[in-house]
């Protein structure tokens, strides 16, 4: 394995950004800086994950194994009203400031649980985020977000508390190993969606036919593969993915991100064929210059917090007032920042 080209150069351009991560440095950092840093930049930035307590008696059911059912969504099904997502989220809010935001900035106040790796059945620990008053909401949808190879939770947890803050609940995650494949991440992913539908603070909140999968590098390719294995999995979000086996026919919608300077998993070998071969909705955004990092911890937070959140509630909650800022409707390609921008079959 470790003489595949991929894993030799995404080891020697990573170096020590995914060991440990800083995040005070990166949000000390204005956000055009951030967004600009080279490789070389970007693999000497260190800091710590924070975590937060667990439940000493949590008790985890097992989860259940990848269903290996058709994963057509051409019709989106809800449990959850119009009505009912009316209330949740006022019409007023819904606007491209607010999208934009950072962090737990949305609608809703997040908390957060930590998951601990003894206790977390199929993954390799992690963090729950959930919003504590969308009482109006009736069940929300869940997400799991899963790293990339030799990576770890703090480059991709920065998604929780911002989609949590938006209406869902999502698991951030570690892998078992850093060095596990994407239809390992693939699997691992299907767990961490089981872990939450069946967990005891959250479980209750979550209509689990309304799931989504976040991930990056090899963790991209793991969302694309489970988004053929389980037909409750509405919508996935890959970054930069990489993959190097065939997975199937993929018709999930899917927001692929990707990044103009990628010398890891590059666009022409990966990405552009994986949004090719796309057969549902699906649109992508190419960041400018960025590096195959550059949809990792916060370093585009803001220009992908919009269409990240905005995709999820479409096609997760079928709510369709999102549309505004999604394929036909929104001209990303306007943006300084974004370097190509695509779209098909958005309905």
């Amino acid at each position: 394995m470790l003489n595949n080209p991929f894993y030799l150069r995404l080891i020697a351009l990573t170096g020590t950004l995914i060991i440990s991560v800083n995040m005070a440095a990166v949000a000390a950092q204005p956000t055009d800086s951030i967004q600009t840093f080279s490789i070389k930049e970007q693999s000497i930035i260190t800091l710590p994950t924070t975590a937060t307590k667990a439940t000493s008696n949590e008790i985890l059911l097992t989860p259940a194994s990848l269903a290996k059912v058709p994963a057509s969504k051409a019709t989106l099904t809800t449990t959850t009203s119009t009505a009912s997502r009316s209330n949740c989220i006022a019409d007023s809010v819904i606007t491209a400031a607010e999208l934009s935001a950072t962090r737990d900035n949305g609608p809703f106040t997040v908390a957060s649980k930590a998951i601990p790796r003894q206790l977390a059945n199929g993954f390799g620990g992690g963090t729950i985020h959930y919003p504590t008053n969308a009482g109006d909401c009736g069940l929300l949808g869940g997400i799991a977000v899963i790293p990339g190879y030799v990576s770890y939770e703090a480059s991709i947890k920065w998604w929780g508390p911002r989609l949590a803050s938006w209406g869902f609940v999502v698991i951030t995650i570690d892998t078992n190993s850093i060095y596990d494949d994407p239809n390992s991440r693939a699997t691992q992913l299907s767990a961490a969606l089981d872990h939450i539908v069946s967990d005891s603070t959250v479980g209750a909140q979550i209509d689990s036919t309304r799931l989504g999968a976040i991930g990056w590098s090899m963790g991209g390719g793991g969302a694309l593969q489970l988004a053929t294995q389980r037909s409750d999995v509405r919508a996935i979000i890959p970054q930069t993915p990489y993959h190097d086996e065939d997975y199937g026919i993929m018709d999930t919608p899917a927001l692929f991100i990707t990044c103009q300077n990628d010398r890891i998993a590059s666009n022409k070998k990966y990405s552009s064929p994986f949004y090719n071969h796309a057969a549902g909705p699906k649109m992508k955004i190419e960041i400018k210059n960025g590096s195959h990092f550059c949809p990792s911890y916060r370093f585009n937070e803001i220009l992908l917090s919009k269409p990240g959140i905005a995709w999820m509630h479409r096609y997760i909650n079928g709510d369709t007032r999102f549309d505004k800022f999604l394929c036909n409707n929104e001209n990303y390609g306007n943006s300084p920042r974004i370097s190509a921008y695509d779209y098909k079959d958005c309905g």
